[in-house]
C-alpha cells in the first residue's frame, strides 16, 4: 500500500540498499541523500523511485560503485571529464566542484562529463553553481532507450534531454531553471502510471503514432512488443532544443549520441555540457545585481492572473515542496514503494 516516509527514515532505507549494491557507506549516503532531495523538492521522477533501476544498473554492469571521475584534458578554464559510469550523484558532484574552483580562479570554466550514470535532478548542480556566486548553464543529453518523438515524428528517437540554468540573485534565493525538453520527464509518466494516472492530451503518442492519455505506453511494452513516445514542449521549438541538447550533452563531450535501435538495458548514461561564469570577474557584478533585482522584483509587481496566487520565479515550487514535504513527509505510491522493497531484496536488504 502507498505510506508517507519521514525524508530522514528514507534515507536510511536507500542508503542501505545502495551500499548493499556495492557502494561504499559515503557513497551510498551521498546516494540516497541526492535522491530524496529530488523528492523533497516535488520532483519525485528523479527521487528514489530510481533505485529499482540503479540496482538493475549495477547487476548489468553499466552502473559501477565506487567509481570516480577521470579527467581526460585539463586546460584551465576548460576540462574534460571521464564519470567512469559511476553514480551521478557522485561523479556530477566530483565534476561541478573542479569546474567551479576554475571559474572562481579564471572567470569561467567549461566542464564537459561524458560517460556518468544518472546525474539525477540537474538543479541540484545549478544549485552547487549558484551557491558560490556563479551563473551556470547544463545541456544533457540521455543514453537508454530513446522515448521521445522528433517534431514531425511518430516513435522515440532520443532522450528527454534536460536543460537547466542557474542565476545567483544578491540577497534572495538563486533562479533555478531546470526542465526536461520533453513535455513531462519520464519518470513523471512512471510515476503516473503506478498511480493508475492519465496524463492529458498531447503529452504521448501510441505505439503506433497515434494520440494517447496512457502514460502505461512509455513504460511497459505494448502489445507489439513496442512502446509509444512522449512529446517535446513547444512543439518545433522545443525539439530544437533537445536536439541541441544531444549535440552539446552527446556529441561535443564525447559521451555518444544515440542513433541505434531501442534496447532493455536498464543502464541510464548521460553526458553533460556545463558553463560556468563568474560575474564578479566578469566585471558587471554590480550592474548584474542591481538589474536582476529589479527585474525579479518588475515580475512580481503583475497582478495574479486568473487561477493564481502570485508570479513565481523558477526554482521557488521546489524550495516550497521542500519545506511541506520536511514536515509533512514523502508520499510513495504503492507500486514504487513495492519495487524499492524488490530492489532491497535482490541486494539482501529487508525495507519496511
Amino acid at each position: 500500500m502507498s505510506r508517507t516516509i519521514q525524508a530522514t527514515i528514507l534515507r536510511k532505507q536507500v542508503a542501505a540498499i545502495v551500499q548493499a549494491a556495492g557502494s561504499s557507506p559515503a557513497e551510498a549516503e551521498q546516494v540516497a541523500a541526492n535522491l530524496v532531495l529530488a523528492n523533497l523538492s516535488g520532483h519525485d521522477s528523479h527521487g528514489v523511485g530510481m533505485v529499482p533501476r540503479y540496482v538493475d544498473a549495477v547487476a548489468e554492469g553499466g552502473l559501477k560503485p565506487n567509481a570516480s571521475i577521470r579527467v581526460k584534458l585539463d586546460a584551465g578554464a576548460m576540462l574534460a571529464i571521464d564519470g567512469q559510469h559511476g553514480y551521478g550523484q557522485i561523479v556530477g558532484v566530483q565534476a561541478m566542484e573542479l569546474g567551479i574552483a576554475r571559474a572562481k580562479q579564471n572567470g569561467s570554466c567549461i566542464v564537459s562529463l561524458a560517460e556518468s550514470h544518472h546525474l539525477g535532478r540537474i538543479g541540484h548542480f545549478a544549485e552547487m553553481a549558484t551557491s558560490q556566486g556563479l551563473v551556470s548553464m547544463h545541456f544533457v543529453n540521455v543514453l537508454s532507450r530513446p522515448v521521445v518523438a522528433p517534431w514531425g515524428g511518430g516513435d522515440g528517437r532520443f532522450g528527454t534531454n534536460p536543460c537547466c540554468i542557474g542565476v545567483p540573485l544578491a540577497g534572495a534565493q538563486p533562479f533555478i531553471l531546470d526542465f526536461a525538453t520533453s513535455r513531462v520527464a519520464q519518470g513523471k509518466m512512471r510515476v503516473a502510471h503506478n498511480k493508475g494516472e492519465h496524463v492529458p492530451t498531447g503529452y504521448l503518442i501510441d505505439e503506433h503514432g497515434a494520440p494517447t492519455t496512457d502514460p502505461g505506453v512509455v513504460v511497459v511494452p505494448q502489445s507489439n512488443g513496442l512502446f509509444g513516445a512522449l512529446m517535446t514542449f513547444g512543439e518545433h521549438k522545443g525539439y530544437g532544443m533537445a536536439v541541441a541538447c544531444e549535440l552539446l550533452g552527446g556529441a561535443l563531450t564525447g559521451g555518444g549520441t544515440w542513433h541505434r535501435p531501442a534496447d532493455t538495458a536498464r543502464t541510464v548514461l548521460n553526458g553533460m555540457l556545463t558553463v560556468l561564469i563568474d560575474p564578479a570577474k566578469l566585471g558587471t557584478q554590480a550592474a548584474f545585481e542591481q538589474e536582476a533585482t529589479a527585474f525579479i522584483e518588475w515580475l512580481r509587481q503583475s497582478p495574479p492572473g486568473a487561477g493564481f496566487e502570485a508570479v513565481q520565479i523558477a526554482g521557488e515550487p521546489e524550495r516550497q515542496a521542500r519545506a511541506t514535504r520536511e514536515q509533512e513527509g514523502i508520499w510513495l505510491d504503492d507500486a514504487t514503494w513495492r519495487e524499492i522493497v524488490e530492489a532491497g531484496k535482490k541486494v539482501g536488504v529487508t525495507v519496511d
